[in-house]
């Protein structure tokens, strides 16, 4: 309760109705915030400040977000909470009529001197802005998004990198059994990291060797037909939630004592496996890249491949479904042997006219 500085404006901190508020006086002189400050404690005690203004705050704001919108998705719920350990610091005292444009690229340029790349700002970004229009439309806290008007990161372009067979066999020879299992069911299905990490028994049918998932990024449900290795997997793991019976039973994929594996530690753990292999420039989500691009090698046709993914658009599939070089040159082979073929049809109809003119020819003059 009170009064604090945050740079050289002082700002209120008081409760209105058991909600604490927090809010800027816009000065910088000491005693004319104290004035504004007691006044605004006056129009409470007499009941006359609700009429005037009731702001809501950016802290609570996520709070509800994460609670209504975030959570029950489960699969991008630990992706959001990361993004929030940054947002939060920065924003969480903040009313929302003062998260300003100018505010916001104060935080874009706060964080990318402490290395965070465009990907990353753009995301937490991108969480705000989905707030800000929940705020606007559904909760009406709020009637502009202020993400609007300020330009996204500009983001490298698309990157070509896929894990080789070779490179596959070397990762999984360092990795601990958890991961190793992770790693393959990731080549093996597409699944994004927190669609399989929220994967629960439930969405399994060993029968029909498929498994549905609940898109994080799209929301949509899809359908995927398990391969060999996958369904492997799969059956180990039941066979480990029948024997153990762990805490968190409904999960597929959980630690050997049990407990549900969170993206920080397959992270840390798949840069150990990663730098001890010596495999550089590859990330998590280039495992998902790898089994759209063998796809794309092994002929598959791109509308499949756009299904199996979870993508909305052909133009997505495309980014991720890289040809390597050897599958590029049976394409040439095939323009090659197909272009070969039609010169040899057209040389062969060519001599067979040929040959028809001259015997005619040949009977007319006889």
């Amino acid at each position: 309760m009170g009064l604090f500085k945050r740079g050289q404006t002082w700002w209120m901190r008081f409760t209105f109705k058991g909600r604490q508020i927090r809010e800027s006086t816009e000065t910088e002189d000491k005693k004319l915030a104290e004035r504004i400050y007691h006044k605004i404690l006056g129009e409470i005690a007499e009941g006359k400040w609700f009429e005037k203004f009731q702001e809501r705050d950016f802290k609570e704001m996520m709070e509800k977000y994460m609670n209504e919108h975030s959570i029950p998705k489960k699969a991008s719920s630990e992706r959001d909470r990361s993004s929030l350990t940054h947002l939060l610091p920065f924003f969480g005292d903040y009313s929302l009529s003062h998260v300003t444009p100018k505010v916001i690229n104060v935080y874009k340029t706060t964080r990318r001197n402490e290395g965070a790349s465009p990907c990353t700002i753009n995301r937490e970004l991108a969480l705000m802005k989905h707030a800000f229009n929940l705020a606007i439309e559904e909760w009406e806290w709020v009637k502009d998004n202020p993400i609007k008007r300020v330009s996204m990161e500009r983001e490298p372009s698309s990157r070509d990198r896929w894990l080789s067979y070779e490179e596959e066999e070397r990762l999984l020879s360092v990795s601990p059994q958890w991961l190793r299992e992770l790693i393959i069911f990731s080549i093996e299905t597409g699944c994004r990291r927190g669609e399989m990490l929220s994967l629960e028994h439930k969405d399994t049918d060993l029968f029909k060797k498929v498994i549905t998932i609940f898109g994080s990024k799209t929301g949509e449900m899809r359908t995927i037909p398990l391969t060999q290795r996958a369904l492997e997997i799969l059956f180990k793991r039941e066979r480990v939630r029948m024997k153990v019976r762990p805490i968190n039973a409904d999960f597929v994929f959980t630690h050997p004592t049990g407990k549900k594996i969170n993206i920080h530690t397959l992270r840390s753990a798949f840069e150990r496996a990663l730098k001890k292999d010596k495999i550089e420039g590859f990330r998590w989500h280039d495992l998902r890249h790898s089994y759209a691009s063998r796809l794309a090698q092994a002929g598959v046709d791109p509308y499949t491949i756009q299904k199996l993914m979870g993508h909305k658009t052909f133009a997505t599939t495309q980014r991720y479904s890289h040809h390597c070089v050897e599958s590029l040159r049976r394409g040439i082979e095939c323009l090659e042997a197909s272009k070969k073929e039609r010169l040899q049809e057209i040389s062969t109809n060519l001599a067979q006219s040929q040959e028809i003119q001259t015997k005619k020819e040949l009977t007319q003059n006889g």
